[in-house]
């Protein structure tokens, strides 16, 4: 992962670790169930846009190397790999 890439998903995954708490406080504090359900889609998305800076990331460098390198296997993998993954994020 490039090292830019690698700072902001740490940033963001530390953020989202803080709201994950504040998500365990609300419940243990008995809030109102709309504002905790409210806060979990925040995290959900949050966690979203994490995924979708990895996969930039994945094809800005593992991607794209395998396909400079001319090497059919190789890219075929890694094609092969971002269709699986991105059909598991839409079940």
């Amino acid at each position: 992962m490039n090292p830019k890439a690698k700072t902001s998903v740490l940033n963001r995954l530390q953020r989202i670790e803080g709201q994950v708490r504040g998500l365990a406080r609300m419940v243990e504090e008995d809030r109102y169930c709309i504002d905790v359900v409210t806060q979990i889609s925040a995290a959900r998305a949050a966690l979203r846009r994490v995924e979708e800076e990895i996969l930039r990331d994945h094809v800005a460098h593992c991607v794209e190397h395998a396909i400079a390198s001319g090497d059919k296997a190789d890219q075929r993998q890694k094609v092969s790999e971002l269709i699986d993954v991105i059909a598991r994020t839409h079940r």
